[in-house]
């Protein structure tokens, strides 16, 4: 299974994404894991989510690929609702969620982890938005969330990506482990988590939600409007050939 979700006896939920070979999502995939997700909150005996990934990363954002493989926007569309249904589903889960990054978090799952309410790392995690290089734009709402206002600025225009041990410094990530350690270290905050009484984790998590300062749906669907407007300016099918090594036609 691309997504699979398995209740463990502690309460705690494992969502897994595995999408070989670096979790590029289709857009089905995108659904599939806010299915998941949404799945989470619905059952009353999921106390907590991890979120984790196998593979050589954790998330590398949209399958371009598949986006230039497509005719017309069909996939275009399909990945930006995908992708909206997928960080609301993170953000919106009535249960928290603890992210396990490892490797390369880039794009789209910057949009993952920045919705999430933990994050917890391997030393070798760095996370980055890279989308200017394919013509989009998208996921600044969310590294603003894990970084500083003015890097992520940087990151945005420059597509550099930062390492998860400087972002133990703002906060936004708990911890950095061995990549070996990478699941138990998970697992053990969101097992802390899900020892609490979840009438209350759920009431806290709304609570939260509803005090924070930006509105991260709404944040993040304003900056997909600029990406239909690059693509029906031609710019962005030009960028992503560049990527793919195709055309649109789907020609090498």
């Amino acid at each position: 299974m691309p997504v699979d979700s398995v209740l463990r006896e502690d309460h705690v939920r494992v969502v897994t994404m595995d999408f070989p070979p670096v979790n590029a999502l289709p857009v089905q995939g995108w659904f599939d894991l806010a299915a998941a997700l949404d799945e989470a909150s619905r059952d009353l005996t999921t106390h907590a989510v991890v979120l984790r990934a196998e593979g050589r990363g954790f998330n590398a954002g949209v399958d371009i690929k598949e986006m230039q493989h497509t005719s017309g926007f069909d996939a275009l569309i399909g990945a930006n609702k995908g992708c909206f249904a997928a960080f609301k589903a993170v953000y919106e889960c009535a249960v928290p969620v603890v992210a396990a990054v490892h490797g390369f978090c880039l794009g789209g799952g910057v949009g993952l982890v920045g919705n999430a309410d933990t994050v917890v790392a391997s030393d070798d995690a760095y996370f980055g938005v890279p989308e200017v290089k394919q013509g989009a734009l998208g996921a600044a709402t969310h590294m603003a969330r894990l970084v500083p206002q003015h890097l992520m600025r940087t990151l945005y225009y420059t597509a550099r990506t930062v390492p998860a041990t400087q972002l133990l410094q703002f906060g936004s990530v708990l911890e950095v482990v061995p990549r070996a350690s990478l699941d138990d270290a998970a697992l053990a905050v969101a097992g802390e988590i899900a020892a609490n009484d979840s009438r209350v984790i759920r009431a806290a998590k709304e609570a939260l939600n509803g005090i924070d300062p930006v509105d991260v749906n709404k944040s993040y669907r304003f900056e997909q409007g600029f990406t239909m407007e690059l693509n029906l300016a031609g710019v962005s099918d030009e960028l992503r050939d560049g990527f793919a090594g195709t055309d649109k036609a789907g020609r090498r």
